[in-house]
């Protein structure tokens, strides 16, 4: 069970994260996926993840690429720590482009239900890039 649900997420962070495939995304959110890490008062479903990578990073950053450094699996939960980077060639945050390579330091938990992503809690170093940015 642990390494099935290992590769989920695996196959979550290359292939929606990364590569921004949809149908994988679709295939692998459970239909009641909740993100705890959404900020308070906005939308904490499904979409709230496929926004913050289509709508956030993916037009901000050119050659985004996940690194996974270390992931734990234990009962239904995986815990992962990776680093999300690419050229900052679009506006981050209302941040214009500045061309430097930018490193996001995430660690998340994952439940998995069947499979699916049934809920996701987060850490992540994004505001601390876009200020470093906005000073640069």
């Amino acid at each position: 069970m642990s390494a099935e649900n290992k590769e989920v997420v695996r196959r979550f962070n290359i292939e929606v994260i990364q590569n921004g495939n949809e149908e994988e995304f679709k295939a692998l959110m459970a239909s009641d996926f909740i993100n705890h890490s959404a900020p308070s008062g906005m939308p904490n479903g499904p979409l709230s993840m496929w926004d913050t990578f289509q709508n956030v990073l993916r037009p901000a950053l050119s050659d985004l690429k996940v690194t996974i450094h270390d992931q734990v699996a234990e009962g239904d939960k995986v815990t992962t720590r990776k680093t999300i980077s690419g050229i900052h060639s679009g506006t981050l945050m209302g941040v214009p482009p500045t061309g430097k390579t930018v490193a996001i330091s995430v660690i998340d938990i994952v439940r998995i239900r069947d499979n699916k992503y049934a809920e996701h809690w987060g850490l992540n170093t994004l505001s601390s890039v876009v200020s470093a940015l906005a000073k640069a």
